[in-house]
């Protein structure tokens, strides 16, 4: 019994011609079921930053601090932040009008700037460029209570969707 090569080629040049097509889509990425923003776009990254429509004074305070993966888990999170500001997480004025917080995996923290977007996002991070991989956007602030998420995926994967719950001031 003869092997007929004619649908073995037909199969690899489908496969091929598929590739070349998705290859032309670089552009093209998956949704992030991480905890995310699905259904807005991130910024184009290396944008120039905008101001901010917070203003640094809303941030500098002392913070109940933790972190949640799952959308589900929001609101046990707040309340578990709320419980943490025996030990808060302290945000201060930086010397040049920006607040000191961490990056992502560092030791000390540095003074971050608060930058806007064009498209509307906000963020907190490093002079410079909006949306790059250092930058977290301000998922929401209402004034008690702020969420962050780290713009590089590697670093919203580990550290989560970022919840500070303002201290009541000390009597």
């Amino acid at each position: 019994m003869r092997h007929d090569p004619k649908p073995l080629r037909l199969v690899t040049l489908t496969v091929l011609a598929a590739g070349l097509l998705l290859g032309g889509c670089s552009n093209y990425s998956l949704p992030s079921f991480s905890g995310g923003s699905a259904d807005t776009p991130p910024p184009l990254a290396g944008a120039a930053a905008m101001p901010s429509k917070y203003a640094s004074e809303e941030f500098v305070g002392r913070w109940g601090f933790t972190s949640y993966q799952k959308e589900a888990d929001r609101a046990r999170t707040i309340n578990t932040a709320r419980g943490l500001c025996r030990s808060p997480y302290v945000i201060a004025k930086g010397p040049s009008g920006g607040v000191m917080m961490h990056l992502a995996d560092e030791r000390q923290p540095s003074e971050l700037r608060l930058k806007g977007s064009p498209s509307g996002k906000n963020y907190i991070g490093p002079d410079g460029e909006v949306g790059v991989g250092q930058d977290r956007e301000i998922v929401s602030f209402d004034g008690r209570v702020l969420v962050t998420r780290y713009v590089d995926p590697d670093a919203a994967n580990r550290y989560g969707n970022m919840v500070y719950v303002r201290c009541a001031p000390k009597a």
